[in-house]
C-alpha cells in the first residue's frame, strides 16, 4: 500500500502542516518518503527541479522529505485569475485558462494525469503522504472528484480526517462529515485527528471519546497549537499576518491576486523588521521604510485594484517622503509606465497605465518563464538565489540600472538614485548575506538569522511535536510503510 491520505473537514484546518510534519517524522525513521497533492488551488507556486510549477505547500513538504520538488507531487494546480476562472497547470505546465463551469469537463483528462503522477511517486518511495483539498464533505462536488475521496477510492489509499478545533465545532465537523459521505467513501476513512488545540488537550477527552463513539473511527490524537508554524512558508495569502516588532517597518500591499509572496518569509524572521500586510481599505503606513509591491496573477487587474484602494496616491506620497519601493514580478511590471496585453493572455486585450515610478514598459507574451536562477546583486556583488515564474517582457531606460545579473545578463531595473527597484526574482531574501546587506540599506541590522537552517529546525520541531501528540507508529502501520 505504502500511502496515507490526510483529508480535512474544511479548508485551512492544517492539512499541509500535518503532512509536512508526518513526512519529516517518517524521514527521521529512515523511510524514503514523498508528498503528493492531486489538486491544489493556489497562486503561490514553486518552480520544480524538472522545470515546472507546483503549489508552495508541496515544495515545503518536499523539503521535509529531504528531496527536490518535482511536478508529480502536485499534478493539477489551479491558479485563480478571476472570481470565476483559473489557469490550469497540469504536471507543471500551463494547460489553459478556464471558467469554473468548464473545469468539470476536464476532469477525466486530469484524473489520468493524477493517477499517472501518483504511480510514479509510489514506485520510488517507501511511503507517499497525500494531502486532500478542501473537504470530502463537499459532496456536491463528488462526481468526477480528483482531490479527495474520488482519488482515495481510485488509488485505494486509506484516509485520516483532520478537524480544526480552534475554529470551533470540531465534533460537528468530523461527525457531520461522516453523515454526508457515501458509505463506500466513509469506509475508506480509518480515523481522525483533532488539530490546533489551545491549552491542555486532556480537557477534550470527553469530546474525543464522543467522536469515536459516534463515527466508529479510531482517534490518532489531539495536536496542540504549534506556534512556530508561522515561521514556515505560507501558501495562503490569508496567513500573511503582521509579524515582528523591530524598528524598521516593511509594508507589503495585499493585492487581490497576490502570488508568490514567499519573498516575505525570511523578512518576518528578522528581529529588526516589523513586517505588515496592507489590507484592502487600509492606507500605506506613513512610517514604512520600504513598501513591497508583490507578485500577482493578474497585473492589470491588480493595478485597477491598487488604484481603487488609493494605494497609488499613497505610494507617490511615500516616494516623495524619501521612502523606498521594491516591485517583485507583477509588482515590478506595475511600477513601470505601461502594461500591455495585446493578446489578452491575462484578460481582455488592451493596455493599462502603470504607476510611472520606473521608466520601463511591459508587454505580456504567451511564453511563460519558469526557472530556478542563481544571480548576482548588481549593487553589492552578493549572490542571490531564487526563481522566475512570470509572463511578459519588461524593457526601458531604467533597465540600464539592473537589479541583478543572471548568467551575466542584466535583470530588473532601478530608478536614478535607486529608491525604486524592480525585479522578476522571487525568493531573493532567502540568501542570508544579501538579506543582511539589503536590510542594512534600510537602516536595519540583520539579526544573524540563518533562514534555511531555521526552516529545517522548525520542520524537525514540527515532527517532534506530532510524534509527541499523535500515534505516528499506528499511522505508519495504516499506510503499510
Amino acid at each position: 500500500m505504502n500511502a496515507l491520505m490526510i483529508q480535512g473537514t474544511g479548508s485551512d484546518v492544517g492539512k499541509s502542516l500535518l503532512v509536512a510534519g508526518l513526512c519529516r517524522a517518517a524521514r527521521r525513521r529512515g523511510l524514503r518518503v514523498l508528498p503528493f497533492k492531486p489538486q491544489n488551488m493556489s497562486n503561490n507556486a514553486a518552480v520544480t527541479a524538472d522545470g515546472g510549477e507546483i503549489g508552495r505547500a508541496q515544495a515545503l513538504q518536499a523539503l521535509a522529505c529531504g528531496v527536490d520538488p518535482v511536478t508529480d507531487m502536485n499534478p493539477v494546480l489551479l491558479k485563480p485569475e478571476t472570481d470565476i476562472g483559473a489557469q490550469v497547470i497540469v504536471q507543471g505546465r500551463r494547460m489553459g485558462s478556464y471558467r469554473a463551469r468548464a473545469y468539470g469537463s476536464l476532469k477525466p483528462q486530469l484524473a489520468a494525469a493524477v493517477m499517472d503522477s501518483f504511480a510514479r511517486l509510489r514506485a520510488q518511495a517507501d511511503l507517499v503522504v497525500v494531502e486532500g483539498a478542501g473537504s470530502p464533505a463537499e459532496v456536491n462536488l463528488r462526481q468526477g472528484d480528483i482531490a479527495n475521496m474520488g482519488f482515495a477510492r481510485a488509488a485505494g489509499v486509506p484516509v485520516v480526517l483532520a478537524g480544526d478545533i480552534d475554529r470551533g465545532g470540531v465534533i460537528a465537523q468530523i461527525v457531520g462529515t461522516q453523515a454526508v459521505l457515501d458509505p463506500a467513501d466513509a469506509a475508506l476513512i480509518a480515523g481522525f485527528i483533532v488539530n490546533r488545540f489551545r491549552g491542555d488537550p486532556r480537557l477534550f477527552d470527553d469530546g474525543y471519546r464522543l467522536i469515536a463513539a459516534r463515527t466508529g473511527w479510531r482517534g490518532f490524537g489531539v495536536v496542540p497549537w504549534f506556534a512556530d508554524a508561522a515561521l514556515l512558508p505560507a501558501e495562503d495569502a490569508l496567513d500573511l499576518t503582521p509579524r515582528g516588532g523591530g524598528p524598521v517597518h516593511v509594508a507589503c500591499l495585499g493585492l487581490s491576486r497576490i502570488a508568490n509572496f514567499d519573498d516575505l518569509d525570511p523578512l518576518k524572521m528578522e528581529p529588526a523588521v516589523r513586517l505588515t500586510m496592507v489590507m484592502p481599505g487600509q492606507a500605506v503606513p506613513g512610517d514604512a521604510a520600504l513598501v513591497i509591491v508583490p507578485g500577482t496573477k493578474s497585473t492589470r487587474g491588480d493595478l485597477a485594484f491598487l488604484r481603487a484602494q488609493g494605494w497609488d496616491v499613497d505610494l507617490l506620497a511615500h516616494h516623495r517622503r524619501g521612502g523606498r519601493i521594491l516591485g517583485l514580478c507583477g509588482g515590478y511590471q506595475m511600477l513601470g509606465r505601461t502594461v500591455a496585453d495585446p493578446q489578452g493572455i491575462e484578460g481582455e486585450p488592451g493596455a493599462t497605465p502603470g504607476l510611472g515610478l520606473l521608466d520601463v514598459d511591459t508587454v505580456m507574451t504567451a511564453d511563460k518563464r519558469l526557472a530556478r536562477v542563481a544571480a548576482v546583486h548588481a549593487a553589492t556583488g552578493l549572490p542571490v538565489s531564487g526563481y522566475e515564474i512570470h509572463i511578459g517582457r519588461t524593457t526601458g531606460p531604467d533597465c540600464a540600472r539592473p537589479f541583478a545579473h543572471v548568467d551575466g545578463t542584466p535583470e530588473g531595473a532601478a530608478s536614478p538614485g535607486g529608491r525604486v527597484q524592480g525585479s522578476y526574482l522571487h525568493g531573493l531574501f532567502s540568501e542570508d548575506a544579501f538579506r543582511a546587506a539589503f536590510l542594512s540599506g534600510l537602516g536595519a541590522a540583520s539579526g544573524g538569522v540563518r533562514y534555511g537552517a531555521r526552516v529545517e529546525q522548525v520542520l524537525d520541531d514540527l515532527a517532534a511535536h506530532l510524534e509527541t501528540h499523535l500515534d505516528v507508529p499506528a499511522l505508519l502501520r495504516l499506510a503499510g510503510a
